[in-house]
């Protein structure tokens, strides 16, 4: 998409989460990516007009990427944008229950400032996140280890799977108070939280309803999950010998092994 310019942008109904910006077409058609990354959760198109757009696929948005020469399918029903680029690619947004949204912009230049991002917290996996910091994050907070770990103003981009994950290899039970960890403690969750996101990556994600990549094949990292979903199975844990219990956290499920993960701080 960098350096591509749309060509054409169709858009099938008014409103996802949100309505659309005004003009929304008028104002991408004809413009070029000056530049295309991630922020967190959303992705962040720089236009040559200035603007960006910003794009965020809630819980079942994706977006199909269909190369120049490849013959396009036949439109869905929640196929809700189409992006034709001028290098030929065609890039389709489907969306079944319009949780994501899209919006422009108008200074692009100064994008982390704008109300999707400027609360957003540090990378987990940019070059801030190191124990020390998730010490300094989490220090005196009265909230649950789990509940912290997912708050997008402390670390932007934690899910509840990889949440779960990461505190499963850490051995932190996820109701401790975020502010009890020690040192080595905070050390091991920054540890845990890298790998297991870098595994994520590395098999293409975790596919379990709906999700697919941009090419429509899916990833595999569910097949690597050692406690999410697992309720009633035994722990994976060398040697523990527990099982997998699960609680509910402000409406998430929290999975986790009582045994490996023990109340303490």
């Amino acid at each position: 998409m960098d350096g591509a310019t749309f060509a054409s942008v169709e858009q099938r109904r008014a409103d996802l989460r949100f309505p659309f910006p005004k003009k929304f077409r008028e104002r991408l058609t004809g413009r070029t990516v000056t530049a295309f990354h991630r922020r967190a959760k959303y992705l962040i198109a720089g236009l040559s007009s200035g603007e960006a757009l910003i794009m965020h696929l809630g819980m079942s948005g994706r977006f199909s990427v269909i190369a120049p020469g490849e013959e396009r399918p036949k439109p869905q029903a929640h196929d809700h944008v189409v992006f034709t680029m001028s290098n030929g690619f065609a890039v389709v947004y489907n969306d079944p229950r319009r949780f994501g949204f899209m919006d422009i912009i108008e200074d692009g230049s100064a994008s982390e400032n704008n109300r999707h991002l400027v609360n957003l917290g540090i990378e987990p996996l940019g070059n801030r996140l190191s124990g020390s910091e998730v010490a300094r994050l989490l220090a005196n907070k009265k909230t649950p280890l789990k509940s912290a770990l997912l708050d997008q103003r402390l670390i932007a981009g934690l899910g509840n799977i990889y949440v779960c994950e990461a505190l499963f290899r850490a051995r932190l039970h996820p109701e401790r108070l975020a502010g009890s960890l020690d040192g080595g403690e905070a050390d091991m969750l920054a540890t845990c939280i890298r790998d297991v996101l870098t595994e994520a990556i590395e098999s293409g994600g975790s596919t379990l309803r709906d999700y697919a990549k941009t090419d429509g094949t899916l990833g595999y990292f569910q097949h690597a999950f050692r406690v999410y979903d697992r309720e009633g199975g035994p722990c994976t844990a060398p040697g523990c010998g527990g099982h997998v219990a699960r609680i509910v956290q402000a409406g998430r499920s929290t999975f986790f092994c009582e045994r490996c993960q023990p109340v303490q701080g």
